[in-house]
This record gives structure tokens, C-alpha cells and sequence, in this order.
């Protein structure tokens, strides 16, 4: 993904989740294991970011051509996923 600004407020994950959103991209900081997702919701532009290792593993596996997305988190046993 083309490592450039993102643009909305940073929302918590607790507001989004078992909600419907659209992923626009993602930055994953390897070095300290954080996420950036740039998202809609709402009809608004918003920035996540989490440490969620099932997360982090699932958006490298969406090619860069899926982006954007529509998807829900989940939180299951303490995990977030995507559905």
C-alpha cells in the first residue's frame, strides 16, 4: 500500500465493532507492532490503530487490487477479526 497520510479522527475500536465498515488502507509499523487503517464509517473518514496480531496478519494477506473493502470487526475470545 502507498505509505501516505491518512485523513478523519482516530476512532476506538469499541465504536466500530459488529459494525459495517470500508477499509481504504493499512500501515503496518513492523517495528512496533501497531496497525494504521484508514476506514469510513459513517459516511466519515477515520483512522484505527490496534496492535491486534490477527488483524495485522489478516490485512497483508488482501491484495493491494481488494482495497477498498467493506468488512466488520469482530472481537472473539479477546481476538478482533475481520468478517
Amino acid at each position: 500500500m502507498p505509505d501516505r497520510g491518512f485523513e478523519g479522527d482516530k476512532i476506538k475500536m469499541e465504536r466500530i465493532l459488529n459494525r459495517e465498515i470500508v477499509i481504504h488502507a493499512f500501515r503496518d509499523r513492523g517495528s512496533d507492532k501497531c496497525l494504521y487503517i484508514q476506514i469510513s464509517f459513517n459516511n466519515e473518514m477515520h483512522v484505527i490503530f490496534t496492535s491486534s496480531t490477527c488483524l495485522i496478519e489478516a490485512i497483508k494477506q488482501v491484495p493491494a487490487d481488494k482495497f477498498p473493502f467493506i468488512t466488520t470487526i469482530i472481537k472473539t475470545n479477546d481476538r478482533f477479526m475481520f468478517t
